[in-house]
């Protein structure tokens, strides 16, 4: 499969929050390591600026968001370019499965925040393989 073919995981900013950190890595873990055969990513600001290519992309390839906050910007983005998010995931809801745990800060994150990026990856793989026409074990 081609990059054009690929799904398309598209984190949040959050640039100096520890959500946003852990939304960017959850991201890599998909990209790099877990289905970079089936998944890439795009950055959100140039999705924002209406970069020709980045919006190309978001309205002929799936989508998949992670978002640190409600305000869902990665998402909110997504749509404002013409785009369909195929599924959207906040950081919070997996976090909340850890109530009152500290992930760490926005320029690193914890034992706890390593769990959490890697439960969240874990969810976005299986929608990436699921989207991608892959057999999804469980």
């Amino acid at each position: 499969m081609n990059d054009s073919g690929k799904v398309i995981v598209i984190p949040c900013s959050g640039i100096g929050k520890v959500h946003g950190l852990i939304s960017r890595e959850a991201t890599y873990l998909v990209t790099d390591e877990l289905a970079p055969e089936l998944a890439d990513t795009l950055c959100l600001a140039l999705l924002v600026k209406g970069d020709a290519e980045a919006v190309a992309r978001v309205q002929t390839q799936p989508c998949i968001t992670i978002d640190g906050c409600p305000k869902a910007c990665a998402q909110k983005n997504v749509e404002l370019a013409g785009g369909q998010t195929d599924c959207g995931f906040q950081v919070l809801q997996v976090l909340k499965q850890h109530r009152g745990a500290q992930p760490g800060s926005a320029s690193g994150l914890n034992e706890v925040g390593w769990t959490v990026t890697r439960e969240l990856a874990d969810l976005v793989h299986g929608k990436v393989r699921e989207l991608s026409g892959c057999e999804v074990k469980t």
